[in-house]
This record gives C-alpha cells, structure tokens and sequence, in this order.
C-alpha cells in the first residue's frame, strides 16, 4: 500500500482574502508528520477582492486563486475543476477569510451564503464516497452549508454557532488546540484563528486534525 493522499483545498494566499498562510502550512506539515502526501488544489477563479493585508484596505487589482494559492504550494497547486475523489483519501480545508469569501460567499450573505461549484462537487464527491473532511478555522462554514447535518467546531463565537445551527448543522464548543470529531460522517474541524491563538497553538490544532482525519483510514 503507498502513502494515503491527502486533499488540501486553498483559497488563495493571505488570511484577510485568500488561505491563512500558518494553517495551510502547518496541515501540510501535519500530513507529512504523520507519513501521508498532499495534493494541493484551488478554484480556478479570481478572488473577490484583494486587501492590504497592513491597512485591511481594498487594493485596486485582482488576483486568481489558483495562482495565489501556488504561493504556497510552491506552484505544486492543482485546478480544482480537475479534482477526482477516486484518486484520495481525504480532504482538508484551510482556513482564512478566503475560504468564506472565495470557496463560499459566507463573509458576506451568511447562512443564505452560495458555494463554489468546484468546491460543492468536492466536498459531496469525497462525502458520498465515505471519505474523511477536515476544515480549520472559519472553513467549517461552508461544509456546514453544503453537508448539512453534521457536526463541527469554530470555536467559540456564538453569532457564528448560531448561523451553523441555521444551516442545518450542530456546533461543538471547543478551546485553542481543541477538535470536533464527528464520527459518522467523519468530518472532523478545528479553531484556529476563530480563537486567539498562537502559531504553536494553530500547529496543535492542525496536528490533532491531520491525526483524527488519517485515523478513519484504513493502515
């Protein structure tokens, strides 16, 4: 048997419009800790919008995704719109702000919020096959949306918990380093960021992950 393949999904690059750069990175370094590969994959789409990542102003250019998120894949990224679940074991979603802002449109219409095509087509694709998902940080949300009634974690935040609830799905309180584990539909998420956390403690919370998601496969 070779390495299990490891699906990561990004949303660009830079935590305010793309992926968050320490979780991305660190459940890339999560994968390999535990003796699996990655594949990196993003839309193929211009992001919505591009901000100043000092000032949190919009900048007057425009980005694309792919591209973007080839930043830290190291240009090993794939196009989403060729992603086949036959050939993985899993799926993981990094957070950061593009991932409700670019995978889903979560930032700015909530639970009425729209997802992605590509990435509803994964996210069901890898389900339906009885595939393990993780997703960090905000990007619960849009499984949330497209799965339904699961369980999962952001955290704490009671506006965000009260809009999964709203999609159908139940949320689990968690603290810093903190999973949800949801063993029937094998889904499993963590904080990260949605919490006031620390770069070591982002490394913890992507390692737990990367473990329980690596757990429902078969050795």
């Amino acid at each position: 048997m070779g390495k299990k393949q490891v699906a990561v999904l990004l949303s660009g690059c830079g935590n305010q419009d793309g992926a968050e750069i320490h979780e991305a990175t660190l459940t890339l370094w999560a994968i390999h800790k535990h003796g699996a590969e990655y594949r990196c994959f993003a839309p193929n789409i211009m992001q919505h919008h591009v901000l100043n990542h000092i000032t949190g102003q919009e900048m007057d250019e425009q980005r694309n995704v792919l591209i973007e998120a080839a930043r830290i894949a190291r240009g090993k990224v794939e196009d989403l719109g060729q992603f086949n679940a036959t050939e993985v074991d899993a799926l993981v979603i990094p957070g950061g702000v593009g991932a409700a802002k670019n995978l889903c449109t979560y930032a700015f219409d909530g639970p009425q919020c729209r997802v992605n095509k590509d990435v509803e087509q994964a996210v069901k694709a890898m389900h339906q096959a009885g595939k393990p998902i993780g997703a960090l940080c905000i990007a619960p949300v849009l499984l949330a949306k497209v799965l339904g009634d699961i369980t999962l974690t952001i955290g704490q935040d009671a506006t965000t918990a009260a809009r999964i609830r709203e999609m159908g799905a139940t949320h689990a309180p968690t603290g810093i380093g903190e999973i949800a584990v949801d063993q029937k539909n094998k889904i499993v998420s963590t904080p990260c960021y949605m919490l006031d956390s620390r770069v070591d403690q982002i490394a913890a919370g992507a390692d737990a992950l990367i473990q329980a998601v690596l757990g429902f496969l078969p050795a």
